[in-house]
Formats: structure tokens, sequence, C-alpha cells
């Protein structure tokens, strides 16, 4: 909380930065689960890459909310969670992964992540997890990378998912110097700014091309 001191003007920034971001990641992941249906197909989408980051949203959700920070200044964690699980959904449907390592997967996730809100499992393994999530949410971002590199093809990744990726985890590296100034997430937000703006720029230079003009969505 190093600038908090300061007067309540930033205060009042840092919870209207807040709101915005908050009120983005209502949409974040729709316009890609929305590519991936109608498109019917994962063209440049890496499976393992969806999972890690789910993972690492998890976690940082659970350490906001087991630290009792400020609602606002993780609220779209939730929101995000939701919309990466029906992603990943989409992904495995499309991808025809539906068998029974996915439904064991699925009860595993669920218990380990009630275990954490509910407080069954020990804070301490929160704060040994945490410390990884950037490593993990940054692998996550670079195994999507080299996956469109590798497919040469983005025509199922949503240009538009992305542009809010970077621009809610820019946003959040101002709102938690004002709430916490916890170095874990300042780190954590600030490196997956950087490789959400490179996964936009790469997906973009890869879109296919239609009638000599390039798919945006």
């Amino acid at each position: 909380m190093i600038f908090k001191e300061d007067g309540g003007i930033l205060q009042i920034i840092s919870d209207f930065l807040s709101i915005i971001t908050i009120s983005t990641c209502l949409i974040l992941k729709f316009p890609q689960i929305w590519n991936v249906f109608k498109v019917k197909n994962t063209k440049g989408i890496n499976l393992i890459g969806l999972l890690m980051e789910l993972g690492s949203c998890t976690v940082m959700l659970s350490y906001n909310y087991r630290n009792g920070y400020s609602i606002l200044s993780y609220m779209e964690y939730p929101i995000i969670l939701i919309q990466q699980i029906i992603l990943i959904l989409f992904v495995i449907y499309y991808s025809g992964y539906f068998n029974k390592y996915t439904y064991m997967g699925a009860s595993i996730y669920i218990s380990t992540a009630g275990g954490f809100l509910l407080g069954i499992l020990p804070r301490e393994i929160l704060m040994f997890l945490v410390p990884f999530c950037t490593p993990i949410g940054a692998s996550a971002k670079v195994v999507q990378l080299l996956e469109i590199c590798k497919t040469k093809n983005s025509e199922s990744v949503s240009l538009l998912t992305w542009f809010i990726s970077a621009f809610t985890n820019f946003t959040r590296i101002f709102t938690i110097l004002i709430e916490s100034a916890d170095t874990s997430l300042l780190l954590n937000f600030s490196v997956n700014t950087f490789l959400s703006t490179c996964v936009m720029l790469v997906a973009y230079y890869y879109k296919p091309y239609v009638g000599g003009v390039r798919k945006k969505q």
C-alpha cells in the first residue's frame, strides 16, 4: 500500500480501474469461446496451456481470498475462472478428448479448489504455490505462442480475448500498487501483461486471410 498515504484520489482511481477491470473480464473469454464454437475446431489453441492457466487462476483466487484482500482487487478471478472452465470444456469437446480421465481430472480439480477456498487445506500450501503461478501462467502463454507458431494458424484464437487479457493485467499493476504492493502479485501481472500482448500480436500475424482481408475475430 505504498501510495495510500498520498491521499484518497489514488484510491478512487484504483477502485475505478478495478471496476473497469472486473466489468471487462465479464466478457474476457467469450470471444474465444464463440470462435471455437463457430469454427468447430481448436487450431492454434493448446489445451495444456489452458489447464495451466486454470490452475494458476485458481491458486491466485484462493490466495487473495484467504489473505482477506479487498474483493475489488481480485473479483475478476472467479469471473475468469467460470469462463475458463467453459472454454476448456469446448476445447475438450471439439478435440475429442472426453473420456474417463477427463472426469477424474475434473473431480480432483473440484476437490482441491474447494479445499483451498473453504480453508480445509492449510494456507501455507497457497503461500508455497503462489510464487509458482507467475512461471506457470507465463509458461501457459508461451505454450500458446508456440502452438500458434507451430501450426501457423490462429483461426480459433480470439484477438479480442488476448487484448482484454493484456489490458486487464496492465490495470491490475496499478491497483495492486495502491491496495497491497504485493510483490508476488505485481510480478505476476507484469509478466502476464507482456506475454498476453505477445500472444495477441502473433495471433494477428497468423490470422488466415479471407478474400484478401485478414480475419480479426
